[in-house]
């Protein structure tokens, strides 16, 4: 099977679930959907995919969301990466639409491996491997992320992922529920201007809420890693292991809705280096790994 730009597709399934990754891309996740054809994430139609950012979902490494102005300062120095979107940021890493190797461990185990040392323009200056993992077991897909610091200094470093969730099933808007007691006041840029704030009522998800037609793009932190989607007759909850202490809510232009685990807050490196408290920013030693693990579970009926 072929995709966009003759992009190779590697499936493998589970009694309950069918999930299909380009290894080309970013090892990112092309379709995942119920074994009846319902799609979980968003349904991509594989001729038109030509980046990561088309897909269902894609891996944030060896960091997440923004960083102000694509530099940073860290252990006494300005750290300076190319601007990656129109308003001069560096967003989402850069392994998302780098090709990864992907071996088929079994039927319902895919290992995907990177390592950035086999890219001279790699926009990060840091060496670095990571593994991404995709496991299929009855209702569950389990995907566990690994960053490991290759090179012989220090490096800041984060991890997430980015998944796009089909929002209206049948017509029903989801319930939307998570518990995340603080958020983030942002600039036109999306930036946190400070450090977390408790949030709104209108921004509180700890009870059950539609989105309706409200837009939304905010960061949320005190997470307790589980969020869940429920439409009445069928579910989905999202389990993050605790690496995972922020979580992005966007409501994206196509209709669906990205609920995305992430480890740190958006422009943690230059937070942290103005002070501000609860970014999780994690600085890893030469050798060290950064690694966490989170689960999609379908409940009810998606026949």
């Amino acid at each position: 099977m072929t995709a966009g730009r003759d992009l190779d597709v590697m499936t493998v399934r589970s009694g309950a679930l069918i999930l299909q990754v380009l290894p080309e891309l970013g090892a990112s996740i092309l379709n995942l959907r119920a074994a009846s054809g319902r799609p979980v994430l968003r349904p991509v139609d594989p001729a038109g995919v030509r980046s990561s950012s088309q897909c269902a979902s894609f891996t944030l490494l060896p960091y997440s969301n923004r960083i102000r102005d694509a530099h940073f300062p860290f252990h006494g120095q300005d750290v300076r990466l190319t601007p990656t979107t129109k308003d001069g940021l560096a967003q989402h890493g850069d392994v998302r639409n780098r090709p990864w190797q992907v071996e088929r461990v079994s039927d319902a185990h895919l290992s995907c491996t990177f390592d950035s040392r086999a890219f001279p323009d790699m926009n990060w200056p840091w060496a670095f491997t990571a593994v991404t993992e995709y496991l299929l077991h009855g209702p569950h897909l389990d995907t566990s992320l690994t960053l490991t610091n290759a090179d012989t200094t220090d490096m800041p470093a984060g991890l997430g992922l980015h998944p796009y969730f089909a929002r209206r099933q049948n017509g029903v808007d989801p319930l939307v529920e998570f518990d995340a007691a603080l958020t983030y006041d942002t600039d036109e840029r999306l930036l946190p201007l400070a450090g977390a704030r408790p949030v709104h009522p209108d921004e509180d998800h700890r009870t059950p809420t539609r989105l309706g037609d409200r837009h939304v793009d905010r960061a949320y932190t005190a997470w307790d890693g589980v969020a869940r989607l429920d439409w009445g007759t069928r579910s989905l909850t999202i389990t993050a292991d605790n690496v995972f202490s922020h979580l992005i809510a966007f409501t994206a232009p196509d209709g669906t809705l990205a609920l995305e685990p992430v480890s740190h807050a958006t422009d943690a490196f230059n937070l942290a280096a103005r002070g501000v408290h609860g970014t999780d920013m994690r600085v890893l030693t030469p050798g060290q790994s950064l690694a966490g693990a989170v689960r999609f579970t379908l409940g009810g009926d998606w026949s």
